[in-house]
């Protein structure tokens, strides 16, 4: 059981979930976290500590993502999607990784399916990271993605589209 989300807090957290509408992921999140305005195109949502706004959760997912859009300071990640290291609650494997700068650190979780990258991202400044790294994985673990149906139907109902 995770107890809190970091090392001074004494009460256990209360959850909500977030749930996507276009690509219908979804993460658990404190529910005292603030939620950055959902953007026009629906592809994900970040939360942030209201305590410590420099800490955040983010998940999105498309099909055409540049992985930039994810990485603090504008910059490039240092690596792409290679061995799946790490499985979600749901059994879902993906590629957990974990980058340690000397501002900002984070925590990334790419899954992929078919054509849809999902994307979960949790990132605090560097000296708190060790407090919030328990939290990160946690919250990691419960990602969860819809399971793949196989086909062009299946292809339709992954992205909410129920035209027959």
């Amino acid at each position: 059981m995770l107890w809190s989300c970091r090392a001074s807090d004494t009460q256990p957290p209360t959850w909500k979930t977030y749930r996507n509408p276009r690509y219908s992921f979804e993460f658990p999140y404190p529910s005292n976290w603030i939620a950055a305005p959902m953007p026009d195109n629906r592809d994900g949502r970040a939360f942030r500590d209201p305590q410590d706004p420099e800490v955040e959760i983010l998940g999105v997912a498309g099909d055409r993502l540049p992985e930039i859009e994810l990485a603090p300071s504008g910059q490039k990640p240092p690596h792409q999607f290679t061995q799946q290291n790490f499985t979600t609650q749901q059994g879902v494997t993906g590629k957990l990784y974990v980058e340690l700068r000397s501002d900002i650190s984070l925590m990334r979780l790419t899954l992929i399916q078919g054509r849809i990258r999902y994307y979960w991202q949790g990132r605090s400044p560097s000296k708190q990271f060790p407090n919030y790294y328990r939290f990160f994985y946690y919250v990691a673990g419960q990602y969860r993605i819809p399971l793949q149906v196989e086909g062009r139907e299946g292809e339709r109902l992954r992205k909410g589209d129920s035209r027959q």
